[in-house]
């Protein structure tokens, strides 16, 4: 079978839409995708099996050597709202306050808030069916919901653009909006503060500390933006704001995001780190600030990102020299 035939076969067999609601873009690889997951789903079902036998019975998850050890090598599908709802602290919280996710959205609003969240919503995955007014049910209603309730739980931070994809991401994942709301709680309110504050001083001091590790593991790259000026806002806040969703493919960014909310923002650093490093060669190529720019783009595309479990033991080894700077 030649490769233009394997090609066409594989389209035929992979959904269009993935398992999240997400459609598959026109220029998508079906035939290295097929690939590359046959392989994976063997990994999965392995992981699987661990799982499960980690969480039989009534006990919850409790972060330890063994839970951070499984976490970086991925949690399946069904019990990762579970695990995400355990470690970050989220399920805690909720048992605390029974009813205060309900009780936010039955009282007094705020018409500002409102509306700058009723602005984001048709912009929220627009490639994802779930998101669509025509789906049923429509996600955009829960997502409504949880913004909402969450900028009248922080009115110090209200709501800030790129919530709204964090949400969203989480929504797909829990199915449970009273869930979703207190995982947001988690990473805005405890992993990440001041990353969505209008100051934003938590997400520039992070830019910083990215720019100061590439200085130290990566100074060619480091000599490239001082050369040409470039300020590490331009080319990674979108990574920062929104914890890769709509940068990276999406398995991988739930992989990164299984790490991220058990042990915290340091796991931002590590990817980071792992895409400047694979492509160190391909961004010293650039001679411009348009140049550089657009290898930033590139390089969250391609094999290297696809392949999540790959992607993520290079992240968690060490991979560079003083490496455990940030583990």
């Amino acid at each position: 079978m030649d490769p233009a035939e394997r090609a066409q076969a594989a389209r035929a067999r992979v959904p269009r839409i993935d398992p999240y609601g997400f459609e598959r873009p026109e220029d998508f690889d079906y035939a290295a995708y097929e690939e590359f997951f046959s392989t994976y789903l063997v990994i999965l079902t392995k992981r699987a099996i661990k799982w499960s036998k980690l969480l039989k019975g009534n006990g919850g998850v409790r972060k330890s050597v063994t839970v951070k050890r499984y976490v970086r090598k991925g949690i399946p599908l069904e019990h990762r709202a579970r695990v995400w709802m355990a470690v970050s602290g989220a399920q805690a919280r909720m048992d605390q306050s029974p009813g205060y996710y309900h009780r936010l959205l039955e009282g007094e609003s705020s018409s500002s808030l409102e509306e700058a969240i009723r602005t984001d919503l048709n912009r929220t995955f627009p490639d994802n069916v779930m998101f669509r007014k025509t789906a049923d049910p429509c996600l955009q209603k829960t997502l409504y919901n949880v913004l909402l309730a969450y900028g009248l739980h922080n009115p110090d931070v209200g709501y800030c653009q790129g919530m709204n994809f964090i949400a969203g991401i989480l929504i797909l994942i829990t199915k449970n909006e009273e869930e979703s709301f207190w995982l947001l709680d988690a990473l805005v309110g405890r992993i990440l503060p001041d990353y969505y504050s209008p100051a934003m001083l938590g997400l520039k001091t992070d830019q910083e500390v990215l720019a100061e590790l590439v200085r130290m593991k990566l100074p060619a790259v480091a000599a490239l933006m001082d050369g040409h000026g470039v300020l590490w806002t331009l080319l990674v806040s979108r990574w920062f704001i929104c914890l890769f969703v709509d940068i990276l493919p999406v398995e991988t960014v739930l992989r990164i995001w299984d790490c991220l909310f058990n042990e915290g923002s340091k796991i931002i650093f590590r990817v980071a780190l792992t895409l400047i490093k694979q492509h160190q060669e391909f961004i010293l190529e650039a001679s411009s600030i348009p140049d550089i720019c657009d290898k930033f783009k590139q390089i969250t595309k391609g094999d290297f990102v696809t392949e999540c479990h790959a992607f993520m033991q290079a992240a968690m080894t060490s991979l560079l020299p003083g490496y455990d700077i940030i583990i």
